[in-house]
């Protein structure tokens, strides 16, 4: 009888081990965003230098999640895995508490303390703010707690001592092994606002439309005409000996449309930007964009698979285009080292604050992504390029 475990205290153990189950599990689909967030978290503490370790400390943190979640619900070492759950709760719940104030300081105006905004707890499939996510840890604290203070109710499970170490060690190995996969293709859940299906013509700005009318005085009867670019293309070079030229008017038929989020450009040598002309629901042409957000880590193997894909998309008369977050300098340089013969164009950030769309989009640099009419058609990892354009 003193080793019964009382129905609450099963049922608050499931429950807790189902949020760790649950928030393994979004991470672990798309492993290199919670690198990002780790790297993140590394910068507003000022250990920057540890930028190089972000992903292995990802996968480390969501595997011990994911295993201390397996462990309280099958009853595998359970005084074990009361620790655990204590030690982790307890440095996230002071952790996010102090996130929380930071943030709370910062949206005042006390003080910058460069605070990460989005915890990651549960990747992007469900956003929570600083003061959410402690919230949400004040919760997860009491059934901890409780569950540390009755670990000895809760049985263990029948498996021997060395078998409950062989299954920690096989539940490590499923977190690892699916979060590799994950990361040398594409996330298993797509959680990111490129998702296949997904219209991103919001997050372009569409230019203003302008009509520009020219008028003109003819010479004999000083009547005035007033004519279009294209009809005044049109005309014969005797038009001009007949009339003068007067005056132009600029009128906006169509106003600018600012983009739902603010931040993708594809801007060339010269400024323009060429991201409405091509992402556009007007496009009636599949477009294939490279997406490669730093040059300096772009694996050369991808942009060699990249290229034959691009000659296969010229010779069908596809289009076929890159985008960076590099400097133009950077940009031009790469383009020359490696022979590139289609436009690679630049998307301006700023390298601490973002928006890093580019990098976001497609998680492997090179990445690909097919459009059509502005919608994510297909979205690959360098690894997985298509070998031929689809027809």
């Amino acid at each position: 009888m003193k080793n019964r475990e009382p129905i609450w205290l099963k049922i608050i153990r499931i429950l807790l081990g189902c949020v760790f189950l649950f928030s393994s599990f979004t991470k672990a689909v798309d492993p290199v965003n919670f690198g990002i967030t780790m790297n993140d978290y590394f910068v507003s503490f000022g250990m920057g230098f540890l930028h190089p370790l972000a992903q292995f400390a990802a996968i480390c943190a969501i595997a011990f999640e994911f295993i201390l979640g397996c462990m309280m619900i099958l009853r595998i070492k359970p005084l074990l895995a009361a620790w655990g759950y204590l030690l982790f709760m307890t440095f996230f719940f002071f952790l996010t508490m102090w996130l929380a104030i930071a943030e709370y300081l910062e949206v005042h105006g006390i003080h910058d303390f460069g605070v990460v905004k989005d915890c990651g707890c549960f990747g992007q499939a469900v956003k929570m703010s600083n003061l959410q996510t402690f919230l949400k840890n004040v919760v997860l604290i009491i059934p901890t707690l409780i569950v540390f203070a009755y670990r000895k109710r809760i049985p263990s499970s029948r498996v021997s001592s060395w078998g409950q170490w062989l299954l920690i060690g096989i539940f490590a190995l499923i977190a690892v092994v699916f979060q590799l996969h994950c990361i040398r293709h594409l996330p298993a859940i797509d959680f990111t606002d490129w998702k296949k299906g997904k219209d991103v013509t919001v997050f372009i700005e569409q230019p203003a439309q302008k009509e520009v009318l020219f008028i003109y005085r003819n010479k004999e009867d000083g009547q005035e005409i007033t004519l279009t670019q294209d009809e005044l293309m049109a005309k014969e070079d005797d038009f001009y000996e007949n009339f003068d030229y007067v005056d132009r008017k600029d009128s906006v038929i169509k106003d600018l449309v600012r983009a739902k989020i603010d931040g993708f450009n594809m801007l060339d040598e010269n400024g323009a930007d060429h991201a409405f002309e091509l992402i556009s629901k007007d496009n009636e042409q599949d477009l294939y964009v490279l997406y490669m957000h730093n040059l300096s880590e772009t694996k050369i193997k991808g942009l060699e698979r990249a290229k034959k894909l691009a000659a296969d998309c010229m010779e069908k008369g596809i289009d076929f285009v890159a985008v960076s977050n590099s400097s133009e300098e950077e940009i031009a340089k790469f383009v020359e080292e490696n022979a590139i013969d289609f436009p690679v164009y630049h998307n301006p950030i700023d390298p601490i604050k973002g928006p890093f769309m580019v990098r976001d989009a497609v998680r492997s640099n090179p990445g690909i992504i097919l459009f059509h009419k502005g919608v994510v058609v297909d979205k690959w990892a360098w690894r997985d390029f298509p070998a031929a354009a689809r027809k």
